[in-house]
């Protein structure tokens, strides 16, 4: 059963999903019937013809779109606490794009530091290239508010085109410190559980590492959580017995709204 998990994981990797196989041979039955039910019904008329078969099998079962997980509790979460609170000026470290970033820029102007280029022109979005694991003096005090969603976790391990560092997100959560002014914003997530690295594709930080890198130099405003059934848990104690456990989660989601001290 061990090398079976292994070699689903490995054809993962390179775009084979057993699961989706399974899924669409099971519904070859169903799409042929309902293929043929409507070209029949064609006859009769003249104005429309049957183009080629464009098959989509997971749709006729799943809900009406996915309200939970990671993404959507920490993008809609955030995107509301940046409405309310109005910065001067928001940057956004990495965020994903069709996400977080498209709530905030349908308010407002948002300026996106990324390791990646783009180039593309989009409306209140201003997009910057920038290593945050290298330190540039020029973004000091740069604005008042600055949010990170599930960014950090992957520093320093070559996903994304950087350089391999075992201190990759130790580094751009200080560079990151030195962007914010006293008294700023700083919006952060991660995913919490046991502390490990899945090599090449993120961390999992325990609450009691982030708390230690955090709250030295931030006040807690609010923690929230995103446990591993995908459901928000909102204004929880990070200081509560719960929490000395990450409340439970193997792969959940941290989010922290802090204050610069």
């Amino acid at each position: 059963m061990v090398i079976f998990r292994i070699l689903r994981k490995l054809l993962w990797a390179v775009g084979f999903d057993f699961n989706h196989l399974v899924t669409n041979v099971r519904s070859l039955g169903w799409f042929f019937r309902d293929y043929f039910k409507l070209k029949r019904q064609l006859k009769s008329t003249d104005d429309i013809q049957m183009g080629k078969p464009f098959p989509f099998f997971k749709d006729k079962t799943d809900t009406s779109g996915r309200l939970s997980g990671h993404y959507f509790h920490q993008d809609l979460l955030v995107a509301n606490k940046i409405f309310e609170a109005n910065p001067k000026k928001h940057v956004d470290i990495g965020s994903r794009t069709d996400g977080f970033v498209t709530h905030v820029a349908s308010f407002r102007e948002i300026e996106v530091f990324d390791i990646r280029e783009t180039n593309k022109e989009i409306k209140n979005i201003k997009f910057v290239k920038a290593d945050f694991m290298e330190h540039d003096p020029a973004l000091d005090g740069y604005t008042d508010s600055i949010s990170s969603l599930h960014v950090i976790e992957h520093f320093g391990l070559g996903r994304y085109g950087d350089s391999i560092d075992k201190e990759g997100h130790i580094k751009g959560l200080k560079n990151i410190y030195k962007m914010l002014r006293k008294g700023g914003k700083f919006y952060f997530s991660a995913p919490i559980g046991p502390q490990r690295i899945n090599f090449n594709a993120h961390r999992v930080f325990s609450l009691s590492y982030l708390k230690s890198l955090l709250l030295e130099k931030y006040k807690l405003d609010s923690f929230s959580y995103v446990d591993d059934k995908g459901d928000l848990h909102e204004n929880k104690d990070i200081d509560s017995t719960q929490a000395e456990s990450n409340f439970g989660c193997s792969f959940g989601c941290g989010i922290f709204e802090l204050t610069k001290k």
